[in-house]
């Protein structure tokens, strides 16, 4: 089906962006290295070959008038979904040729960030890549080559984005989400409360907790404001 073929590209595309992500964070500190740096090349490369797949999918899906409305509600979603992980994506791209300039490794007088990570990043490449042994290329000098594919790259995907906005007309702010607004985060909050045991309160229980507390702040502030009265009453008495 269609529609599941889109879902499973674009879940692939997700997937890999998150990795790349994790990845550039590592780029200019104390983990960096040759091996890094390849694997970002490749992320990425993998990365765009999904952007291109989904945009061909979903450009000419949202192209045709004959779908139905309820179909080209979900695919219109899916294009904004996909719009802002191209977003994410060209961030984090930007990201990357910063610290690729800023921190070229073969100046050995230029000192790559502590940061305190140490360990190797090529199980994160193996999930992006769905390979099990990460090869590198020997002899490339990632700080010229790889730096201009880059940026070449980043010029690509504005392009595309641009592309995009030009051939299907999805207004984002008029697409309509699927959930209510803070389900995702009431989801984790819930997986969370249940990692620990704990069971989220229900309404009942969380308004008689409310007045509860209302009730003892107005005790305490009562017994504090009888205090400085006879407080008061005592200095004068006294004086």
């Amino acid at each position: 089906m269609v529609k599941d073929e889109c879902k499973t590209l674009l879940d692939a595309l997700n997937k890999v962006s998150a990795c790349y992500r994790h990845l550039v964070i590592c780029a200019g500190g104390s983990s960096d290295s040759q091996n890094l740096r390849e694997e970002l090349k490749k992320t990425r490369q993998k990365a765009q070959n999904l952007a291109i797949a989904n945009k061909a999918k979903l450009t000419t899906i949202l192209k045709d008038k004959t779908i139905s409305k309820d179909d080209r509600a979900e695919f219109e979603r899916l294009w904004v979904v996909f719009s802002t992980c191209m977003e994410i994506l060209e961030i984090d791209m930007r990201k990357a040729l910063d610290l690729g300039q800023e921190f070229p490794l073969n100046l050995p007088t230029k000192h790559l960030i502590q940061t305190g990570m140490i360990g190797g990043t090529s199980a994160v490449a193996a999930r992006a890549m769905s390979v099990q042994n990460m090869k590198y290329e020997e002899g490339n000098n990632i700080d010229t080559v790889d730096l201009n594919d880059l940026e070449q790259d980043i010029n690509e995907i504005g392009e595309m984005m641009y592309e995009m906005e030009m051939k299907v007309n999805v207004l984002q702010w008029t697409v309509e989400a699927k959930q209510e607004l803070g389900t995702e985060l009431k989801s984790a909050a819930s997986a969370g409360a249940s990692s620990f045991g704990m069971r989220p309160m229900n309404e009942g229980t969380d308004k008689r907790l409310c007045d509860t507390n209302k009730v003892f702040a107005g005790a305490m502030f009562t017994a504090v404001l009888v205090f400085a009265i006879v407080l008061a009453l005592c200095v004068v008495k006294f004086a």
